[in-house]
């Protein structure tokens, strides 16, 4: 079992059996874009939020934001409701979309942001962006991607939120400018001393092992993995023998993938325990690894929904 969270931990974000339908009941072309998603993040964490195109990334998000209302389930953002228009001041949201003004200029954008909250620092944010050497007095649709997805970064930082929700920041920067946004994210961490929480979705793995210290894997509208990175790293295991039944193994842990060749099985597992049979030969697995693992796994359907796993659906 991998354990959700830390001993003592305040949660930013409880999900329970939260799910998003769109279309009514009935009707044939109704789809869940969310489906009982079970799952708890500690706050003052860096969350990676990770699945294919479809499993429900973005609605969930929608969902901690309010942008969107549960169709069935509940939802606690910061220990309120998320229909409680309250704890909005405490969030910071950032679209996949990254909404600009492209006429208006960074300097522009830091005034808006200072009419619209009640609470914004807008020093920090100018010198955040002084920093970075991104004038301010450039219009936003002459800048590179990199660019405004930084003045993005730091209009959302600007009001100093408890929760940070990004929604595929880096999803159309280069190499370069994903380095440069995910240094001044880690940054704004740091800086934050433990009151900052950010949920980050993205499809690009290694950046999120650089960066975050808790995973959510969504597939198929369902959460399938929850927990603390550490323990998700050293609970996974690639298991290999000479072709063999792998029943003891199934039987004692959960089994993610299974291959055989003439001459040998490999088996992809989450280990429930110790592995007692010295027989298989054990190598850990990278995080890109496991997200696969579980990716490549056939749809879930409702009456065969595997137990939660930390949080997990």
């Amino acid at each position: 079992m991998i354990a959700p969270s830390r001993p003592g931990e305040t949660m930013a974000i409880t999900t329970t059996q939260l799910g998003k339908r769109y279309g009514t009941t009935g009707n044939s072309k109704a789809k869940w874009a969310l489906r009982e998603c079970t799952l708890d993040v500690p706050e003052g964490r860096i969350c990676g939020l990770v699945g294919a195109n479809g499993a429900g990334k973005t609605t969930l998000l929608k969902l901690l934001v309010g942008l969107a209302r549960p169709s069935s389930g509940s939802v606690r953002v910061l220990g309120q409701p998320s229909d409680t228009p309250a704890f909005l001041r405490d969030v910071g949201y950032l679209a996949q979309e990254v909404p600009l003004y492209r006429r208006w200029t960074a300097a522009d954008h830091l005034s808006l942001g200072a009419n619209l909250n009640g609470v914004w620092d807008g020093e920090a944010a100018r010198e955040r962006l002084q920093s970075l050497d991104i004038p301010l007095d450039q219009r936003v649709g002459t800048m590179s991607g990199g660019q405004r997805a930084q003045v993005a970064l730091a209009l959302a930082l600007g009001k100093r939120p408890r929760l940070l929700l990004l929604d595929e920041p880096v999803a159309a920067l280069d190499p370069l400018a994903r380095r440069e946004f995910l240094a001044s994210l880690g940054a704004a961490v740091a800086e934050s001393e433990g009151g900052l929480t950010v949920i980050l979705s993205s499809h690009l793995v290694s950046d999120l092992e650089r960066i975050c210290d808790y995973l959510v894997v969504l597939a198929e509208s369902r959460n399938l993995l929850s927990g603390d990175l550490d323990g998700v790293l050293a609970s996974h295991r690639l298991l290999t023998s000479a072709r063999r039944d792998i029943g003891s193994i199934e039987h004692q842990h959960t089994v993610l993938r299974v291959e055989h060749t003439p001459r040998q099985t490999s088996v992809w597992v989450r280990l429930e325990g110790t592995l007692h049979d010295p027989s298989w030969q054990s190598e850990e697995m990278s995080l890109e690894d496991i997200v696969l693992a579980y990716l490549a796994r056939r749809p879930v359907q409702a009456a065969d929904a595997p137990a939660a796993i930390g949080g997990v659906r």
